[in-house]
């Protein structure tokens, strides 16, 4: 055992290395010039949540059946937009490091995982404005709170798979990015961030058990469940107990070793194709 660990420590030392020094870099230099720097991965999220929240709480009071709504909503927005963040990079991860794939040697997949990374410190960072909020809109904390790194890590898992599969697929076609942005755009409404399941089960159960097979949508609901509110509906209440409620896990996991050993085929040919 203590030689396995030895050889993995040994083969992945560089890469390691690598890839806290990218995403070291990558993090100091997206705001670098802008009079705010990081406070800007606070305000994106809470302007868009303040515009939402005005549009579809006050005005066509979404919110009205949904406990702690503000809260709600927010989550939804900055998980949201991690996964937004880490796909949308992926896509042109590769092509972007082109000059530094033609001059150095190194494992490909530490471009994609420095983006990953590097989204997901803007995450934690967004926590603090959610745990603010959660304070304000008086939310008790459970002890159910404790089981959010779940879902969080199902969220990473499945946003880098989609990345290496993004990034592989934007070297040969180009229009990948054009492509990805319209399933993006279609996704958001198609996930439960903006109005609650309950609200789509009253029109078509079908329809609420459709989009609850996007694994993304599961993570949402989980995480709301263990942190704002029990009365969330999650993927397991909707559909009942038994071996089908492992289904979202089972598209994570499949998808991302397949997305990863697709990029892996197809990485030793990026320099060239680049």
């Amino acid at each position: 055992m203590r030689d396995t660990i030895k050889r993995l420590k040994q083969k992945y030392h560089y890469s390691v290395i690598l890839l806290k020094q990218l995403v070291v870099t990558d993090f100091k230099l997206r705001y670098q010039g802008s009079a705010l720097g990081y406070i800007w991965s606070l305000l994106r999220p809470l302007f868009l949540f303040v515009i939402l929240y005005l549009v579809f709480d006050k005005i066509f009071n979404a919110g009205a059946s949904i406990p702690h709504y503000p809260v709600y909503l927010l989550l939804g927005i900055v998980l949201w937009n991690y996964f937004g963040e880490v796909t949308n990079g992926g896509v042109t991860a590769i092509v972007a490091k082109g000059d530094l794939l033609r001059k150095l040697n190194f494992p490909k997949y530490v471009i994609v995982l420095t983006g990953s990374f590097s989204a997901f410190i803007n995450l934690l960072i967004n926590f603090i404005v959610v745990a603010i909020f959660m304070v304000i809109n008086g939310v008790s904390l459970e002890w159910s709170a404790l089981l959010l790194p779940l879902p969080l890590i199902e969220l990473f898992v499945f946003s880098i798979g989609i990345a290496f599969m993004l990034g592989a697929l934007f070297v040969k076609f180009r229009d990948i990015n054009y492509i990805w942005e319209i399933i993006m755009q279609a996704a958001f409404y198609a996930t439960p961030i903006l109005y609650s399941l309950s609200f789509v089960i009253e029109k078509s159960e079908w329809a609420a058990k459709l989009l609850m097979l996007n694994p993304v949508a599961q993570i949402i609901q989980d995480a709301r469940y263990v942190l704002i509110s029990h009365q969330t509906i999650t993927y397991e209440s909707l559909y009942g107990s038994g071996w089908y409620r492992l289904i979202p896990l089972a598209i994570v996991i499949i998808f991302t070793v397949l997305a990863a050993t697709y990029f892996r085929s197809k990485s030793a040919d990026f320099a060239e194709e680049i």
